[in-house]
């Protein structure tokens, strides 16, 4: 059962990450204050309808004072109205509502593989010698440097146009999710690896692998069901980048392979100024790497009983 320490640090944590989201719904506040032009001009993008500017001004209630527009704008992200887009003439929440399971499918499935690929790797390398290191790290060094829309191109010249395995474009069924997801998985899992690698080679050479050992363990399993374990702390501590790594690739992505999602949801915001929109998938955005980097510190807590009493 968990320590009562261990419960007060993870209600430190979550504590935290509701502060890191107020700072974040405040600082979008402050950006759609700052930007030059009237709100209301701003709000309303390219769209010239007339009184459209008039009922923005009311529904945004633009004609109070500062603090109270503060106020009402927190409570409208609280209570999940991220406004309207005039563009589309939607509420945001449909418009972000109907794209966000493409991306969140797309993000999961490429996550998933790019651990289990750099795992794999990782594994199979560490400590084995000069030349399969050198190999491992020169490949994964070429993934880790190649952009996604690149390897996306790739991949659909050789898959799609030359061998047609899989479609060109689309989002329904898995054959459309192959292609996003290898290109979205390969340079994560090029880094993953590298670093996993590295910790990996650090806990063999730790006593207790050697203790181990002369029990008679198969190294394989020394190293998925011991050493392992050692080794995911440095590699836990990646996990915010991992996120944003994900969310901002699956933007690209999604354009390359033409699929549905918040990448061209966001992509017709910024060209059509539906500021709106912009403003939800930013706020999006900031929430889920809140919501990650939590649930990463409350891991790492549980992965390592060292923290749980320092």
């Amino acid at each position: 059962m968990p320590s009562p320490t261990l419960w007060s640090r993870i209600l430190g944590r979550l504590l935290t990450s509701l502060v890191v989201a107020w700072a974040s719904v405040t600082a979008a506040f402050l950006a759609l204050h700052v930007l030059p032009g009237r709100i209301e001009d701003i709000l309303a993008g390219d769209v010239d309808t007339p009184g459209l500017r008039e009922a923005i001004a009311a529904e945004w209630g633009l004609d109070r004072s500062l603090p109270e527009q503060y106020w009402a704008f927190v409570s409208r992200i609280v209570g999940g109205d991220l406004g309207t887009s005039y563009v589309l003439r939607q509420p945001v929440r449909e418009i972000v509502g109907s794209q966000l399971w493409p991306t969140v499918q797309l993000a999961l499935t490429a996550g998933v593989l790019a651990v289990v690929l750099a795992v794999v790797v990782a594994l199979l390398t560490a400590g084995r010698g000069r030349l399969s290191r050198t190999v491992a790290s020169a490949l994964e060094l070429v993934l880790a440097s190649t952009p996604v829309f690149w390897t996306g191109i790739l991949l659909l010249m050789l898959f799609s146009f030359t061998l047609r395995w899989f479609p060109v474009s689309g989002g329904n069924g898995w054959q459309a999710l192959v292609l996003p997801s290898i290109a979205l998985a390969l340079p994560t899992a090029g880094l993953l690896a590298q670093v996993l690698r590295e910790a990996i080679e650090k806990t063999l050479d730790q006593p207790f692998v050697t203790t181990v050992r002369a029990r008679g363990v198969a190294e394989l399993t020394i190293r998925a069901r011991h050493v392992l374990r050692h080794a995911l702390l440095p590699t836990v501590t990646l996990g915010g980048w991992l996120i944003g790594g994900l969310l901002g690739g699956a933007v690209i992505t999604e354009k390359v392979f033409g699929r549905p999602g918040l990448g061209s949801v966001t992509l017709g915001a910024v060209l059509t100024h539906d500021v709106p929109v912009v403003l939800a998938v930013v706020l999006l955005a900031a929430f889920v790497h809140v919501a990650a980097s939590t649930l990463l510190d409350i891991l790492y807590l549980l992965i390592d009983p060292r923290l749980r009493a320092a």
